[in-house]
């Protein structure tokens, strides 16, 4: 019920039903839509579909489900809490400290070369989605800049490019402890947010390291897949490998 109702909520909230012809299509209305609007009553319809399957049924009573709402609420708080805290932060950075045009002027004064673009710009797209805590606003912010820069210096690396740019901006948001997706999964999970970001960075920045060999190899090789997703595996392999023997080389506690 909860994921029937969001749908129908952004098709609702984005004018699917509406008077404007242009968004009375699925894709843009969902492109339109409030998704705050939409998630608040997704969430009231999926709570009143269970209080009609629990209280009339007598399964629970009125003051005990009511009682349960309650508890979900607190449990929720902590990280509401952590997810205002977070959008402050990254406003700061967004806003105030304009982190965005910094690296915008890194990227078009470096004059790096368009071999090791892919992995430069997936390296700048991770730092700038870890500092900020968002994804697509990564993606707003580079591929405006890097697609002129490399359609200028190699038209060939354009999809590397753009495949670096897009990973990048996940693995920095995936490890970022400001970001709303790590903050809900570790108050989802029931864990402490700060350990649940430190036990996935190591996980992440094996296959991250791995992913930045793959986009070398696609530099030089000028966007050839089986060299560089080739270079990405061994490479993850190798690591992986390398970690087990040495974490079976180490001395036991007694």
């Amino acid at each position: 019920m909860l994921i029937v109702a969001a749908v129908l909520a952004l098709m609702w909230t984005g004018g699917y039903w509406g008077t404007d012809a242009k968004y009375q299509t699925f894709a843009a209305s969902i492109g339109n839509a409030s998704a705050s609007i939409a998630l608040v009553l997704a969430s009231f319809c999926a709570l009143l579909v269970a209080f009609l399957l629990y209280v009339p049924r007598r399964l629970v009573s009125f003051n005990e489900f009511v009682s349960g709402v309650i508890e979900g609420i607190k449990l929720m708080l902590p990280a509401n809490l952590i997810l205002i805290l977070a959008w402050t932060l990254s406003g700061v950075c967004r806003d105030l400290l304009s982190t965005p045009q910094f690296v915008q002027h890194l990227v078009t004064t470096s004059g790096m070369s368009a071999m090791f673009l892919p992995a430069i710009i997936f390296g700048v797209a991770a730092a700038l989605s870890f500092s900020t805590g968002t994804a697509w606003g990564t993606f707003g912010i580079l591929i405006p800049i890097v697609v002129p820069i490399i359609q200028a210096l190699d038209p060939s690396l354009t999809v590397v490019v753009l495949s670096a740019t897009l990973a990048g901006a996940v693995f920095g948001d995936h490890c970022s402890p400001i970001s709303d997706t790590t903050i809900l999964a570790s108050a989802g999970a029931r864990c402490s947010h700060i350990e649940h970001v430190s036990t996935q960075i190591p996980y992440a920045l094996v296959v991250a390291s791995s992913a930045a060999v793959g986009y070398i190899v696609a530099g030089v090789t000028r966007g050839s897949l089986l060299a560089s997703f080739g270079a990405a595996f061994v490479t993850l392999v190798a690591v992986v490998c390398a970690l087990h023997f040495w974490h079976g080389a180490k001395p036991k506690a007694a």
